[in-house]
């Protein structure tokens, strides 16, 4: 299996050192936030809504952990939050006097790391039990941190009222930005925040963090521009983790059906993010269309009938927005099968090969001894038809149907008709892996014909509805599949 818990830690852990994204000129510098809150916390105090405390040690260079960007600024904890803890006075509840209707009241148990949890185990306070309680009153997207027995579980929490137990405490910007309060969402999910857990934990037996250790723990703190740009690019990152959690949980056995599943995903736009600079698929489209008429007037290629529309029947799942579902042959230069009446092969080996679906799994041409070889004039002129080029995607359509390969390698090869060439203007890598998916396959299977040996003739090929992305983004959904697929054949070796 693939190690997600340790991927999304080191993901996170990146994000929050500046190297998952770019510090832009434009965001300027971490100490004009900085001074901002300290402005805020200043007339906080002096409006009496929060106390004046002692002030926090400043931070050394031995305390530092790592490099930060130049623009960032290392600050403790309750420099940009007030910490809050809970009413542990005379006015505390007891346990037997909740019930599961009313103001909730927050424990570790409710917390899930994101939210709060609200099933059997979630418990709520009446309005007077509320209203005699003297701290500890939430306000919506306050952050709790339990800091005794299950130290560092969190949230953030969803409601416009609620308390907290005595184990936790609150965590409250004194500037409300949602960039802030996400960001330490984030931060309380590294490595830095569990380290500084372990430099003040008491140690007991019963863990415990007193909330004056918590108001020290380090934080680095970027630009707000890219507190927001952090928080977006890990929470891309982690859905596209989180979907290959799902996927490993369910398939785990079978790393055949893991893999296809993931392809599956890919194809269908969940494992990369739609990027605006990317443009869209239609733009993709009207370029090649403007390329293909200029290679029909050049008479590179030949003008065709149009293909019928694409009816709603034909679609068999949505796609992100700027996405676009095409015929095949309309993003396509070429699409050609092999010889229907192969000539005879000789029994002396040669250069020059005619290669059947047999030769063709796995994105390879394989088993090239196991071929049919050709003279070099019979060679040429049968190449005439197919005319393979480097990039070209391998389809098998007869007998052997849908299995793929992208041509990387330069042989003398023609084909048998069990093989359907296909010069493709989208990017090769991605349409092979279009070939490997689910929906295609079946398509395959359930439109062959012919008893013998059924196939999935050329007519069919070309009028196939594929999902196309921007080109950018088949770039990044072919890196992510191959990412993934390199993971799990590693852990396959091991």
């Amino acid at each position: 299996m693939i190690d997600t818990a340790a991927l999304r830690s080191k993901i996170i852990d990146l994000a929050i050192q500046g190297k998952l994204t770019e510090q832009l000129p434009t965001d300027g510098n971490a100490e004009d936030l900085y001074q901002q809150i300290q402005a805020e916390k200043a007339q906080l105090i002096k409006d009496k809504k929060i106390k004046k405390e002692k002030p926090l040690p400043e931070i050394t260079a031995d305390e530092i952990p790592f490099e930060i960007p130049a623009n960032w600024k290392w600050v403790r904890l309750r420099d940009i939050v007030q910490i809050i803890n809970g009413d542990r006075g005379k006015n505390y509840p007891a346990k037997s006097t909740l019930s599961h209707e009313g103001i909730p009241f927050i424990s570790a148990l409710n917390l899930n790391g994101d939210g709060i949890t609200e099933d059997d185990r979630l418990l709520c306070l009446t309005d007077e039990q509320y209203n005699r309680l003297g701290s500890g009153k939430l306000e919506r997207n306050d952050i709790v941190i339990c800091i005794r027995g299950s130290i560092g579980k969190h949230g953030r929490y969803p409601y416009d009222k609620g308390a907290i137990a005595s184990s936790l405490v609150i965590c409250r910007p004194y500037i409300y930005l949602d960039e802030i309060g996400c960001f330490i969402m984030k931060w309380l999910k590294s490595y830095l925040f569990v380290n500084e857990i372990g430099k003040y934990d008491g140690g007991s037996a019963q863990p415990n963090l007193a909330a004056d250790n918590l108001k020290k723990f380090l934080v680095p703190l970027p630009t707000l521009s890219e507190q927001k740009r952090i928080v977006a690019k890990l929470d891309e990152v982690l859905t596209e983790i989180k979907i290959i959690d799902e996927l490993q949980s369910q398939y785990a056995s079978n790393v055949d059906v893991l893999k296809s599943k993931i392809i599956d995903a890919g194809i269908r736009g969940q494992l990369t993010e739609q990027l605006p600079e990317d443009g869209t698929a239609e733009e993709l489209y009207q370029t090649i269309q403007t390329e293909k008429a200029q290679l029909i007037k050049d008479k590179k290629i030949k003008k065709e009938k149009p293909l019928p529309e694409i009816t709603a029947d034909e679609i068999p799942f949505e796609i992100p927005d700027n996405w676009k579902w095409v015929r095949l042959r309309d993003v396509c230069r070429k699409i050609v099968d092999g010889d229907h009446n192969p000539p005879a092969g000789i029994k002396q080996p040669t250069d020059y090969m005619m290669l059947s679906a047999r030769n063709i799994n796995d994105d390879k041409i394989i088993d090239i001894e196991n071929v049919r070889y050709l003279t070099k004039e019979v060679f040429e002129e049968e190449n005439k038809r197919t005319n393979l080029e480097i990039g070209d995607v391998l389809l098998t359509i007869v007998a052997t149907l849908g299995r793929s390969c992208v041509y990387r390698e330069q042989y003398n090869v023609c084909f048998q008709r069990s093989v359907c060439v296909i010069t493709t203007l989208l990017d090769s890598d991605f349409l092979k892996r279009v070939f490997d998916a689910g929906f295609i396959q079946k398509l395959m299977v359930e439109g062959a014909t012919g008893a013998a040996q059924p196939g999935f003739y050329l007519n069919k090929v070309e009028k196939m509805c594929i999902p196309v992305p921007p080109l950018s983004e088949q770039k990044r959904i072919v890196a992510k599949i191959n990412d993934v697929f390199g993971a799990l054949d590693e852990r396959d070796r091991l």
